[in-house]
């Protein structure tokens, strides 16, 4: 692998970006001088851009000198075009605790040029409609991969052509003869999808596809890292402007090979800071399908699963995989979702009152935290129950009830300041409040301070629904 390496995150500090700042203090990025800027560039919270004296000609040195010290460990490589264009690689470190992962792991559901027009048309629809609500954010699918399996040029360029009039959703076109991958390319001559993939036999022809249509480029040399990384320079030397590195997916005996050829690059990337190393990953969970045997399709689909998981805690950038049922693609896209968000903040709602149902002066007044989780699973048991409520959602600092309470994010004083604020008093004639089980220790403080009688609620949200039945009275 190359020597060449870069400063990683943890290296560079505030002083080494303010070093390079103008250091007038305009205050034109929005912050009250460039010390203060430079904190918030090495925190990956704003850009350079945003410095406009940074921009001007006599400062371009500095600019690009920055520019290539914050550029990511792991390269960014755009897959189509439009508002569906997916970003996958941008990666700032190996391990998540260390920094925030950036653009999740893209999700491509095959098709091929086998299948008869209406399944290729209906896979894509169920694809591109395949959504799901979890705290608060819309799970989805991403990429739709068409694989050549006819080797027939005209049948792929079909395919291709019938994908791309049904959806607007990035595509990877799969075929490792270079006729037929032209043949894909001139029915979607402007789609920029990825190409996969050039190999030890084809790399001169896939890389003039790749130059000649603008599109990234996939080098395959499974099991083979060293090759791998000779491809990817080769590929690059040639002209090629984005690669992925296809690694080999092997299920079974060659699962341990495979997590580790993954988990080496990406260290090699982001602590040795080999650039050749340093892009984007591709997994192809659907391997899983090649040997199925008398096996039941279900069960193949759970091995893709979790095959698939593993590949995202394992730094996979965009996998390709064939099972498309809902209960098959749940787990991954919500782990995907997990491990995706920003590990310094606490995922919550907006605080302020909700409500449930059509709640009228006489109904159940409850609270309960803005971590998100916490909330969407009150929201859940209480819209399941079909109850009419209304919810203060109290700004706990994106802390659930017992955490809030242990490290004082939630006082009696919050609850009292939230019921002020959220104008329950103006829609309810009574004074009385359920608040969670776990909250309990402050009962006695909500009263004083509010002047609300307190009902101590269940500590499970799933006994929400039958405590009110059972023990609201207005």
């Amino acid at each position: 692998m190359t020597e060449k390496k870069k400063a990683g995150l943890k290296e560079l500090s505030p002083i080494d970006i303010y070093k390079l700042l103008p250091k007038i203090n305009c205050k034109e990025c929005g912050f009250d001088n460039c010390m203060a800027f430079a904190t918030k560039i090495v925190n990956r919270e704003v850009n350079i851009d945003a410095c406009p004296p940074l921009l001007k000609k006599e400062h371009e040195k500095s600019y690009l000198k920055l520019k290539e010290m914050l550029k990511p460990a792991v390269k960014e490589v755009i897959v189509g075009v439009g508002e569906k264009a997916k970003k996958i690689g941008g990666k700032l470190v190996m391990h998540r605790h260390e920094f925030t992962y950036t653009n999740p792991t893209a999700i491509a559901i095959d098709v091929t040029d086998e299948m008869p027009e209406n399944e290729v048309v209906s896979r894509v629809q169920k694809a591109e409609k395949y959504s799901f609500e979890y705290i608060g954010n819309i799970l989805k699918l991403d990429l739709i991969a068409v694989r050549c399996v006819s080797d027939d040029a005209d049948k792929f360029k079909a395919a291709v052509k019938k994908v791309s009039e049904s959806t607007k959703l990035p595509m990877i076109l799969c075929a490792l003869n270079p006729s037929v991958a032209e043949a894909g390319l001139m029915a979607a001559p402007k789609a920029r999808p990825l190409l996969y993939a050039a190999n030890a036999e084809n790399w001169k022809e896939m890389a003039e596809l790749a130059i000649m249509y603008d599109c990234p480029l996939v080098a395959s040399a499974p099991n083979d890292l060293n090759a791998l990384v000779s491809l990817a320079k080769t590929l690059m030397d040639y002209g090629v402007k984005d690669v992925v590195l296809d690694p080999g997916t092997f299920p079974d005996e060659g699962l341990a090979d495979t997590l580790n050829n993954f988990t080496m690059l990406r260290r090699a990337a982001t602590k040795g800071g080999d650039e050749l190393a340093g892009l984007p990953l591709l997994g192809i969970p659907m391997t899983v399908w090649a040997n199925k045997g008398g096996i039941a399709d279900d069960l193949i689909k759970w091995r893709e699963a979790y095959l698939a998981s593993m590949l995202v805690t394992r730094f996979a950038d965009v996998l390709i995989m064939h099972g498309n049922d809902g209960w098959s693609l749940l787990p991954v896209t919500v782990l995907r979702q997990n491990i995706y968000t920003d590990p310094r903040k606490p995922v919550a709602v907006e605080a302020g009152l909700k409500e449930f149902g059509t709640p009228d002066e006489n109904s159940p007044v409850l609270f309960t935290s803005n971590f998100a989780l916490t909330y969407y699973t009150v929201a859940s048991d209480i819209e399941s129950s079909k109850n009419s409520v209304y919810v203060i959602v109290v700004d706990t600092e994106g802390s659930a009830i017992d955490a809030g309470v242990a490290g004082r994010k939630l006082t009696a004083d919050k609850v009292a300041e939230a019921i002020k604020e959220s104008g329950i008093e103006n829609k309810v004639k009574h004074r009385k409040m359920i608040i969670p089980g776990k909250a309990s220790r402050i009962s006695g403080e909500i009263e004083e301070l509010s002047g609300w009688k307190v009902q101590v609620g269940p500590r499970d949200s799933s006994e929400i629904p039958k405590y009110i039945i059972d023990k609201w009275q207005p």
